[in-house]
Parts: structure tokens; sequence; C-alpha cells
């Protein structure tokens, strides 16, 4: 496999289409075709947690340009974008040594003047959100100075957790450009903030999703996809599959000031949030199986009908993919193929403090009949392209890494691309302690 080579550029300041055919659940059919991919290394010390999102987007103005963030192994905040006419990369931290933890990558947006907007916060901390917004159109060389975003709102559940992990942000086209930013904040729930004025004032901060609270801090994972125009599409589970006895996948959607489920029914408006997961759409439920579940991503199809990927744990030991979709009457949860087990090194003689981290399976936001995921081949964790013509019932599968000497995990598409991002491992014990480099394919790559 030959990568490109390209030039890399840093910079240091610190301090700062597819719908679905009927049936509940089946076992897919695939074929294998191992093809070479193009593709570049654009960072060689970058990782990231996949509940911040969008991790990396394309756009061109003045320039065509892949942009995207990471959490470095000293726990430094960098961005970086990808040239496509230069054949560049060219890198920026923007806050030094802010915390090691992969969950602290940024999320980023784009402004209509070209000015990037990314979002990051430390995980569970009590530290606000961190906004930085470029200064000038296209460019990461300089910025604004940071905005403290202080958006939870503590009265909500009183003496309860009032910290801040993971940034989520859509722009919605329809409604005026307004923002909307989902964090995990108060009570460590799903909360919610807007701003009309492209991220200069935000309101007070509001719990999007509200299960039972059996436990302190019980906790939901959220995934947010959208068409960037008026719809915002949720998947989320009861909690983490750790400390749930089964742990379900719910989806809702956000359209025209109410939330809905995927057969437009509304649910409630979106005045009256929060939304307990009982009320929104049980695309698997872990109660009748026993096998606990993890979201991984969401996004809608060319008519805005919701597709899923998730993974479920007969045991801690079996990862197995899974593709949901809306077929127009009911959910359908279609098997792809067991991962393997978790990827962290565990440390000798000590017990696995994240048997639920696999691989990774991501949809492509623009095209969600593609799936990326990372499966164990020969012992060693590899990126495949699954594509499916027939609503997840076959698959055509291609191999983006082949024969590799490190895992290769967490895929991520590019927001308004096709291109594939994940990461090379040259270690993982712990989410705080960590070693990797940021992969991608390039455009020019035929499947």
């Amino acid at each position: 496999m030959q990568l490109t080579k390209i030039t890399i550029i840093m910079f240091f300041i610190l301090g700062f289409g597819t719908g679905c055919t009927t049936g509940q659940e089946n076992q897919s059919i695939s074929a294998t075709l191992v093809s070479d991919s193009n593709q570049v290394t654009i960072s060689n010390d970058g990782a990231w947690c996949w509940f911040s999102d969008p991790r990396a987007i394309y756009f061109e103005g003045e320039h065509k340009r892949t942009y995207s963030g990471w959490v470095t192994a000293d726990g430094s905040i960098e961005v970086g974008f990808y040239d496509h006419d230069q054949d560049t990369v060219v890198i920026h931290r923007l806050d030094s040594k802010l915390k090691v933890d992969d969950h602290n990558n940024p999320s980023f947006n784009i402004d209509s003047q070209g000015r990037l907007l990314v979002f990051y916060s430390k995980h569970s901390s009590e530290s606000p959100m961190i906004l930085a917004r470029g200064s000038n159109p296209e460019s990461i060389d300089t910025w604004e100075a940071s905005k403290e975003l202080v958006l939870n709102d503590s009265t909500l559940f009183p003496g309860a957790s009032n910290t801040y992990t993971y940034t989520n942000i859509v722009r919605l086209s329809d409604e005026e450009d307004k923002l909307y930013l989902f964090w995990r904040g108060v009570d460590f729930k799903p909360n919610f903030a807007t701003s009309d004025d492209n991220g200069y004032s935000w309101s007070t901060g509001d719990i999007l999703i509200l299960p039972e609270r059996t436990y302190r801090n019980r906790r939901p994972y959220l995934k947010v996809g959208t068409n960037n125009k008026d719809v915002i599409h949720f998947a989320f589970t009861d909690g983490h599959p750790r400390n749930e006895p089964t742990n379900s996948i719910y989806y809702a959607k956000y359209q025209d000031t109410y939330l809905h489920k995927a057969d437009n029914s509304k649910i409630k408006s979106w005045s009256q949030l929060p939304l307990d997961p009982a009320a929104s759409d049980l695309v698997y439920d872990a109660a009748t199986t026993g096998e606990r579940a993890w979201i991984w991503d969401v996004a809608g199809d060319s008519e805005d009908n919701p597709v899923l990927v998730y993974s479920r744990f007969p045991n801690d030991s079996t990862h197995v993919y899974y593709y949901a979709c809306w077929n127009g009457n009911q959910w359908q949860n279609t098997k792809m193929v067991d991962s393997g087990k978790w990827f962290p090194e565990t440390v000798e003689g000590e017990e696995e403090r994240e048997p639920n981290y696999s691989g990774g399976i991501t949809l492509d936001h623009a095209d969600p009949s593609v799936v990326y995921l990372s499966v164990t081949k020969n012992g060693v964790f590899e990126i495949e392209r699954w594509e499916t013509n027939d609503f997840g019932q076959n698959w055509k599968v291609s191999s983006i890494t082949v024969d590799s000497k490190q895992n290769n995990i967490r895929p991520l598409v590019v927001r308004n691309n096709h291109q594939v991002m994940w990461l090379n491992l040259q270690y993982y014990r712990h989410y705080t302690d960590y070693g990797a480099e940021i992969h991608m394919t390039l455009p020019q790559t035929n499947y």
C-alpha cells in the first residue's frame, strides 16, 4: 500500500440514500474484495473519542480543504487541514496540555464566511466548554480570543454533577443558520443550548434526554446527525453498557420545533423537553436479548429516514456490529459482523477497564448505505468499507487497511466529503494513556 508524500507544516501557539426493506433482523451476506487505497497521514500524534462531532469537515471556498482536530499524547488540542490542491497538511496547536484524555477532542462548524468554529471541553470537568473562532476565512493561523461557554443550569437538579463532556454542533440553514450545541452536562445527561448570532451568545442550557434517575449520574450516550437544513437526528442509550443491566438503543428527530419518531408522529414540543427515552422510538430492545448495546452513529438517508449503526455485546469479548434503518413502517436491525473483542491493551494482571471499546463503526452521512468499520483480521484491527444496494441484506466489502502491524480504530467519514479517517495506534492502554497517528484516504480513491 503506497502512501502519498506530503508536506507537513506545523504552527504551535500555546495557551490557547437509503431506505429499508421489511423484516426485523437479518444475518447479512458479504464477499470481501481487497483493494489498494491512497492514504495520507494527517497527524503523527493525535486521538479522539467517538462522541464529539463533526470531528472532520470539508469546505470548498477559495481553497479545497479538509479540517479536523484531535488530542495529542500530552493532552494538547490541535486542529489541522489537508489542502487538496497543494497536497499539504497544516497543523495548529490550539490549547497546550489541556488534559491527557481522548474524550476532549474538538468538534467543528464553518460559518457562511468560511471561518472555523471549534468546540471542545475537558472530560467530566466543571471547567466550561471552549469555543475557538478563526479570525480569517479558511485559515487556522490566527484566532479570536477563546470564549468560555458556561451553559449548564445547575438549578435543574441541585447538588447534581455540573460537568462538561463532549461537544456536538449543528447549524440549520432553514432556521437562519441557528446553532444547536449538545454536550453531556448537568447530572451527566445530554444537554443543549442554542445561538442565533453565530455563537457569540447562547441560551441557558437545558436537558435533552432524561431517563429515570435510577442511580447518580446515569448517563445516556448520544450521537447526532443532521441534514444541515431542518432536521436533527438523535440516537441514544439508557446509559453506559458497563453500568446498565440492559442498554438499549433509542431514536428521535427534531423538525419544525417538535421532536418526532421515525414515522414522523410527534412526541412533544421542543419547548417541553426533556425527553423520556420511553416516549421515543425503541430501535433495539436489549431486554429481549440480554445483549447490551452502545451507539456509534446516526444519519439520514436521501429522504431523511434514519440509519443507525451500533455494537452489541453478547459478552464483553464479543463485539457485534449492527445496521438499523427505518423502512417506512418499522425498524429493521441487520447483523453485520463480529468485530472481535475490545482493542485497548489490557495491562497484564489487571481487569480491562473499558471492555466495551469496540474498534468502531461509522456511516457516510452523505450516503448511509456506505459504512466503515474496524474489525479484527489476523489479530489486528483493520478498516473496511461496507456498501449495500439492497438496504443491508447484502454487502460489498473492500479493505482500506491490509496486513497492518498496528491496530486501526474509530473510523469517521469527513462531513461534506466521502473520505474516511481513522486512528492508527502506536499503543492504547486507556483513554488517558495512548499514542496514535491519524490517517485519511484521498478523494480519488475508487471502490
